[in-house]
């Protein structure tokens, strides 16, 4: 991999810039792709076997090679009779339309044998290791400003926000603890909007490793961002048509994950009739975030699903296991949050926890605290705050009883007034009268 030096550890920010696009140049030739050509052929074979006929241009629209790259492939595949031209524009072979000879039929029904990928043309494990290190060489650079706008629209004890902005800007791990209904997921997310906010990550559609496709891109987990003047600038890149396409260009991923989650999800999934990987769901967080909340609530243990993260937290490498058996290493480089409504002390030993660097208590909220979301929920749902309302509110429901106060019931149970107001034709008002039927509607006595 000589062409990829200098060590990126080692590298200016001129030598940074100048390594991302090297891996971007679109390749000029079959000779200069980073994979076995037989790979780009399976996939043409398969289009024309499926489609019939294929124009050059869709070709490269669906794998994402030039147009001068693929005609060599096919005008060898011509030559060798595998394909023939059935129909030809008046601007020489960009305008041809294939489709396939008898021989070809027989070779495209030995490339379904070996799997039925159609999408863009992956690149190689090496490749995308080396695009991934160098997006994610250098910290995040996030202020307290930007990390206070994020949490803006939430009321958190004072100084919160210096518990979250160092663990986003080293960008290993975090654990959020804390009571139920007091705003961790709510607060994962104002993380995940901060990541995705920084620049924007190249992510190819697929890869290639041990002579496998492994699928990448998820329309869920990806967003496009356009490729716009200041984008290619900022890379060094002077027009679009000298990027590799097999590359998109998307806002940095949040993969988020709760109960639901199972261990099969975390390595290569293989799909045995299209005969492919599904990457697993820490790839598709690369460069990005990658939530698990609800931890401990998984059908797994909690120090099982934990174990699975010690080597890579500790590395910056996963290893992922092929269905032949092999294993493979490959980039670990994301921001990974915990989140669990359990006393972590219950889940995890002491030895795991020190690996995790940040745990950040979400807490329940004070009276003055509670008042304050009240008091914002009110002005987002038109209701209009009264004082003697929340303190009815207060003694009747929550000092006498006991009950324990959540950030999240002022929108719950404002919610339900207003729907009640709604059915009724009123207009809501927090009167003991709604006050007391919206909480016998939401708390369980």
């Amino acid at each position: 991999m000589a062409e990829y030096a200098p060590d990126i550890e080692q590298q200016t920010d001129t030598e940074h810039f100048e390594s991302i696009k090297r891996l971007l140049k679109a390749p000029e030739s079959a000779d200069a792709l980073d994979i076995p050509v037989s790979i780009v052929i399976d996939i043409i074979m398969r289009m024309l076997f499926a489609e019939g006929q294929v124009s050059l241009k869709h070709f490269t629209e669906t794998i994402r090679l030039n147009r001068s790259v693929l005609d060599s492939i096919l005008e060898k595949l011509q030559y060798e009779h595998l394909v023939e031209v059935v129909s030809a524009g008046s601007m020489g072979r960009f305008t041809y339309t294939y489709a396939l000879t008898d021989e070809g039929t027989k070779r495209a029904r030995d490339s379904l044998e070996r799997g039925a990928y159609v999408g863009p043309a992956p690149v190689s494990i090496e490749r995308y290791d080396r695009m991934i290190k160098l997006q994610t060489a250098h910290k995040m650079n996030i202020g307290p400003d930007q990390v206070q706008a994020a949490l803006s629209h939430l009321t958190l004890s004072e100084g919160f926000h210096r518990r979250i902005g160092p663990a986003v800007n080293a960008g290993t791990s975090i654990f959020l603890y804390g009571p139920p209904g007091n705003g961790k997921t709510t607060v994962a997310l104002a993380i995940a909007e901060l990541i995705a906010g920084a620049d924007p990550i190249w992510v190819p559609h697929a890869i290639t490793i041990g002579g496998y496709i492994v699928s990448i891109y998820d329309p869920h987990v990806f967003e496009t961002v356009p490729l716009d003047k200041d984008g290619l600038n900022h890379y060094r890149v002077n027009s679009q048509s000298e990027v590799d396409l097999r590359w998109g260009f998307f806002r940095r991923p949040a993969v988020i994950v709760g109960g639901e989650l199972t261990m099969e999800a975390l390595d290569l999934r293989f799909d045995p009739i299209a005969k492919y990987y599904e990457g697993p769901l820490q790839l598709k967080a690369n460069g990005g975030m990658f939530l698990i909340d609800d931890f401990g609530r998984q059908m797994m243990s909690p120090s099982e699903l934990l174990n699975r993260w010690i080597v890579p937290l500790e590395s910056n490498y996963d290893f992922l296991r092929l269905r032949t058996g092999q294993t493979l290493q490959v980039p670990f480089r994301q921001l990974i949050v915990f989140s669990t409504n359990l006393d972590p002390n219950d889940l995890v030993d002491d030895a795991f926890l020190r690996r995790i660097q940040m745990k950040v208590e979400v807490g329940t909220p004070d009276e003055r605290m509670f008042f304050q979301i009240f008091a914002n929920m009110c002005q987002q749902l038109g209701v209009p705050l009264d004082k003697d309302g929340f303190m009815y509110l207060l003694q009747r429901w929550y000092r006498e009883p006991g009950r324990t106060l959540q950030a999240v019931h002022p929108r719950d149970l404002l919610r339900i007034i207003v729907a009640m107001a709604e059915y009724e034709g009123l207009q809501p008002r927090l009167t003991p009268p709604f006050i007391d039927e919206a909480c016998r509607s939401y708390f369980v006595e």
